[in-house]
């Protein structure tokens, strides 16, 4: 196969990779890649352990289905987690183990096809790509002058993705009927909400699987061809992108082609999040989790309130852990935080490390028969200093420690 993607395949498709994607070497690597990504149990309740427990024959069962023909996907189990900056819950879909290995190897099998294909400006969820390296694209762009920002917002996009829109972009380089009648079974495999199993239409892929992010960057990978081929300078994270102009005329431009795309692929623009950006003239807008603000980048609101909910679950005032406990609970949330939002201003943080000393105080207080109400006493009990001598992260602290180290390297 190695061979074949450096020289090409005849026509440009691929007729035969049902034994690349489910020999039993491939098989074993891909529950060994589920195993190390963990996850729960699907609706089988067969959770990673209990299938790794007796693997080879489990394996080999896989295997004779897949050869057979007789395999079927199971109903994917449905739950929902908090959607950051809202109240809102986001849909997620658990596939059982023995799907998740599946699509683990024709994920495998796939990816450096289309990787052959996918533009430069994609960095969701592909090999060696990552959130940074898109927020440095948008950043160049905006210092070289496309200073007209389309802030585009797909509605619902893994719900309403029409399937023949993933299987048409498929199809443009897979000919292999086996592999893309399973890849359809998953698209339509049924969903169980509690005890009821709630049937699939013809559109949408869900969340959680580890096929999911491939098969949304080839039904999105035509919009990259019509915005690069264009010439406008799209930079794309799985379904959330921004397209950066020179001027008004040119984002108005872009605006009107992804329109015509969207209502052509079956898909939706939000009216109210979609809107055209005049960043040079003080006009701010999001990405990625951060706000883009007069030649500056933050946190934005929703990246905050989603730190401070975090927070507060990790520092209820009647905790029964050590504070010790506590604060290594807090650092490695903090760290993350920071490692993802590093390069703001550090004021941008202070506030943040205030916000977690005063949920440590409040609980400090209750625990020592104290009234947390009077912020000024209970900084006196528990000043910053104290904080810092338990080993306390300072975000802000971090980042006034990188601007001087990159200050005296240059």
């Amino acid at each position: 196969m190695s061979k074949a993607l450096a020289e090409g395949v005849k026509g440009g498709k691929w007729f035969s990779l049902w034994d690349k994607a489910f020999s039993l070497k491939a098989l074993t690597w891909g529950f060994a890649q589920v195993k190390s990504n963990g996850g729960a149990a699907g609706v089988d309740h067969w959770t990673v352990s209990r299938f790794g427990r007796d693997r080879e024959r489990n394996l080999l069962w896989l295997y004779e289905g897949l050869v057979a023909g007789s395999y079927r996907p199971s109903p994917v189990r449905r739950v929902y987690i908090p959607k950051p900056g809202t109240k809102e819950r986001r849909p997620l879909g658990i596939p059982t183990v023995r799907d998740r290995v599946i699509q683990t190897c024709i994920r495998a099998t796939l990816e450096p096809i289309f990787e052959r294909e996918f533009r430069d400006s994609s960095f969701g969820f592909r090999p060696d790509r990552s959130c940074r390296q898109a927020l440095k694209r948008v950043w160049d762009y905006l210092e070289s002058g496309k200073t007209y920002v389309v802030d585009a917002d797909l509605k619902s996009f893994f719900d309403t993705i029409p399937h023949e829109v993933i299987l048409g972009g498929l199809e443009e380089k897979v000919s292999d009927g086996r592999l893309l009648d399973l890849i359809r079974s998953y698209l339509e495999q049924g969903i169980l909400e509690g005890e009821i199993l709630v049937e699939t239409s013809e559109e949408g892929t869900p969340q959680g699987s580890p096929l999911s992010p491939l098969l949304a960057n080839i039904a999105l990978h035509g919009l990259d061809v019509l915005m690069e081929d264009g010439g406008y300078a799209i930079v794309r994270y799985a379904d959330d992108f921004v397209i950066l102009c020179g001027t008004r005329e040119e984002a108005e431009s872009a605006l009107e082609s992804v329109k015509g795309w969207t209502q052509k692929s079956g898909l939706t623009l939000h009216p109210e999040k979609t809107r055209i950006v005049e960043y040079g003239n003080g006009e701010s807008f999001e990405f990625l989790g951060f706000l883009f603000r007069k030649g500056r980048v933050f946190p934005r609101k929703k990246s905050i309130k989603n730190l401070r909910d975090k927070v507060r679950a990790k520092t209820p005032r009647n905790s029964g852990r050590s504070l010790d406990a506590v604060i290594a609970d807090l650092n490695r949330t903090l760290k993350g935080w920071y490692r993802y939002f590093r390069g703001c201003p550090a004021h941008a943080y202070g506030s943040q490390d205030s916000f977690v000393r005063r949920r440590l105080r409040a609980m400090l207080d209750i625990r020592n028969g104290k009234h947390p109400a009077h912020r000024g006493a209970t900084a006196l009990r528990w000043p910053n200093t104290f904080f810092e001598a338990q080993g306390l992260f300072s975000m802000q602290q971090a980042a006034l420690k990188s601007s001087t180290l990159s200050k005296a390297n240059h």
